[in-house]
């Protein structure tokens, strides 16, 4: 079963995958079958558009798939929080490359696609042939900085308002039109046309989606203090702050837009001593540059894959 979405003149067929964990994700899928898989994530709060002109490039010389991720769009929303658990979000994906019959693949992520691309290169390397990371921070370095750089902390802030109980209740009394000028459009540098915010406003309000794209946040196990807490870091987060970090080895390009502002410069440091083979791209513009600054984008992903 599938069904097309169109904008820009970029239009991808999204498919049905049901996967062996349990939940069945709307994936597009372009580019000839037996060419090098490329794996695309996306974050929030998007869909697999955030990677639409990639998708239109590379699926001349990959086999792009693309999926909206658990509790996304039409892909399936199980409900609680502790089905959007990172472990929960990187089993979805090795599943899908199981289920498509590819063994090895190239890793793109940006946002929380990003962080559940940092999470399977960590925990399943082998499946891992090259890593693209945009704007989406190291667990290690994230954490870390978010109780040694009070820039990122107050950055940050945000997160620990989404998990609240309430924060729902809040955007129905805002009003969908209300938030997303506010809590999106205003944050990005880009223009957004008129036919990309109804897509972005029919996904939000698909039954059940919105909640489950905030239980990502809820799940996540980072510990965010408040502002004026100038406690240390709880046992845990120390603990994981002290043992050694497992490096990458296989070759990373990291895509980083320097205007982002949930997401600051201090975050890059430390990462050559977390990685072995690092290439970094600093540029122009904010958050979404995946399409935001998509050209440069799409060119370093081309020289870093080539």
């Amino acid at each position: 079963m599938s069904h097309e979405v169109s904008c820009e003149n970029l239009h991808f067929a999204l498919h049905r995958v049901a996967l062996s964990t349990g939940v069945t994700l709307e994936v597009a899928i372009e580019g000839p079958e037996d060419a090098p898989p490329l794996i695309m994530l996306h974050g929030f709060p998007e869909s697999h558009r955030t990677w639409r002109h990639q998708i239109a490039h590379f699926a001349k010389t990959h086999r792009v798939i693309a999926p909206n991720q658990r509790g996304y769009c039409g892909s399936d929303k199980p409900a609680g929080v502790a089905e959007y658990s990172v472990q929960k979000l990187v089993g979805d994906v090795v599943a899908l490359a199981d289920a498509l019959g590819i063994d090895q693949f190239v890793l793109a992520g940006h946002d929380w696609g990003g962080a559940g691309a940092w999470a399977i290169a960590l925990t399943h390397p082998e499946r891992v042939s090259q890593l693209i990371i945009a704007n989406a921070p190291h667990p290690y370095t994230y954490q870390k900085a978010i109780y040694t750089d009070m820039d990122q902390r107050a950055a940050t802030q945000y997160i620990t308002a989404f998990r609240g109980p309430h924060f729902e209740e809040y955007v129905a009394q805002k009003g969908w039109e209300a938030y997303y000028q506010d809590n999106f459009a205003d944050h990005v540098q880009t223009p957004i046309s008129d036919d990309e915010k109804a897509i972005y406003l029919a996904q939000w309000q698909t039954p059940g989606a919105f909640t489950a794209m905030i239980n990502w946040y809820r799940a996540s196990a980072i510990t965010i203090p408040a502002m004026d807490d100038d406690s240390p870091p709880p046992p845990m987060v120390q603990a994981f702050l002290d043992k050694p970090f497992p490096v990458l080895k296989m070759p990373v390009l990291l895509v980083w837009a320097m205007d982002d502002h949930a997401l600051r410069p201090s975050l890059l440091e430390g990462l050559d001593d977390l990685i072995d083979n690092l290439t970094m791209v600093p540029l122009s513009g904010g958050h979404f540059v995946t399409w935001e600054n998509h050209a440069a984008v799409t060119v370093a992903m081309d020289e870093f894959l080539n």
